[in-house]
């Protein structure tokens, strides 16, 4: 018996089949031709299709693996990253052991790109990539599931309904992470929170944590045993330009005023695509030490990750110009920031220019609040140190 195979990632013997369904699957088709060959695709699709077939098929070619689609998705990694990013930068990835398996658990600012660029950083230092938790609100579409799940992915119920349904899909879920990491020794990336942090403030959900320790073996491990088997490891992902900030802006502006934000029908799907396409500036991602200690619930684990995540958040200019925009004083100089250079501040002013006046300020606000993050952190151990 499988327990798991309604929401685990493909295995080998699973692709070849997999991929013979989406090379005729129609609305994938539609999907691919769409972003190739937009205006074509609208006048002529009976053109057009086939030749997306025939593409898609040479792309896809020899593909029997996991590990062999994952290498396809890596020369489309690379050519993002030399597109769309200035640079990518990874800290404290050499201070973890190249062969334990990891709970990697980070601040979620992008849907797709976190862990993608976690499996970039893992798969260029030689490392086994992540298997990526992946809500099943993204995944409106069968081809889409089946995509996600061929690059180790794993589906997070949220569509469940109902208490007896939402604790079965919660304990299938747990009970996979520990099978994953503790019998398989497959490392799992999943987001600190439901959501991405679209007012740029990092923060653990405890609800995760506490799935997560459904899975607790009682009474025979305490849930701190647990948590220390897990080797719970903090990323913090930071990019200088979020391609979505004007968008993040304008939801959260909706919110605050007419109390809630109704999203156009597979808007997370543009998203994806525009967080991909966009701009993204340097990009930093930091791998923390692994959680260990003594932990009394749920709580204590989520305080100790945020911790982390936000002290190890690296601030780029853009986080740092739009602070001293926002705030009239110059506490950010106590922080490690980069030197301000004068095309730092015109990049700055040409950016914020593009974005409408009704949602500058609340754009300025994602940036600047890992900068209030790290001070008020800051101000928390000079208090608890006093103590």
């Amino acid at each position: 018996m499988d327990d798991f195979a309604d929401i685990r990632p493909y295995h080998d013997d699973e692709v070849a089949p997999v991929l013979a369904k989406l090379l005729v699957d129609p609305e994938l088709l539609n999907v691919v031709a769409n972003l190739r060959l937009p205006k074509l695709n609208r006048y002529l699709p009976w053109l057009v299709r086939p030749f997306v077939r025939w593409y898609l098929g040479r792309e896809l070619n020899g593909i029997s693996s996991v590990g062999d689609f994952q290498i396809v998705i890596k020369r489309y990694m690379d050519a993002m990253i030399e597109d769309h990013t200035c640079s990518f930068n990874v800290l404290g990835l050499d201070e973890l052991a190249a062969d334990s398996p990891y709970l990697f658990i980070s601040n979620h600012r992008d849907i797709a790109l976190d862990p993608a660029f976690v499996n970039y950083a893992l798969y260029h230092q030689d490392r086994d990539t992540v298997r990526i938790a992946i809500g099943d609100n993204l995944l409106s579409k069968p081809f889409a599931a089946d995509l996600m799940r061929l690059n180790k992915s794993f589906i997070v119920r949220r569509s469940a309904r109902g208490p007896r349904q939402m604790l079965a899909a919660f304990k299938q879920l747990s009970s996979y992470i520990r099978f994953s990491l503790l019998e398989e020794r497959s490392s799992i990336w999943i987001a600190q929170r439901e959501g991405r942090a679209k007012d740029g403030n990092d923060a653990t959900e405890a609800a995760i944590i506490k799935m997560i320790g459904m899975a607790q073996k009682k009474p025979d491990e305490s849930f701190s045993d647990y948590i220390n088997k897990l080797n719970i490891v903090p990323v913090s992902i930071s990019y200088e330009w979020d391609p979505l900030d004007a968008a993040k802006a304008q939801e959260l502006v909706h919110v605050e005023r007419d109390g809630a934000y109704l999203k156009a029908e597979h808007e997370d799907l543009k998203s994806i695509a525009v967080g991909i396409l966009g701009n993204k500036g340097d990009v930093h991602v930091t791998f923390g030490a692994p959680l260990s200690g003594e932990f009394s619930d749920a709580a204590m684990v989520a305080a100790k990750l945020d911790d982390a995540i936000i002290d190890q958040y690296y601030l780029h200019a853009s986080n740092v110009l739009a602070y001293t925009s926002l705030y009239n004083d110059d506490r950010w100089q106590e922080l490690t920031v980069p030197e301000i250079t004068e095309q730092d501040r015109l990049n700055f002013e040409q950016r914020f220019a593009q974005i409408p006046q009704e949602f500058r300020i609340k754009a300025m606000q994602i940036y600047a609040n890992p900068v209030c993050n790290q001070l008020r952190s800051r101000d928390l151990r000079v208090v608890e140190e006093a103590i």
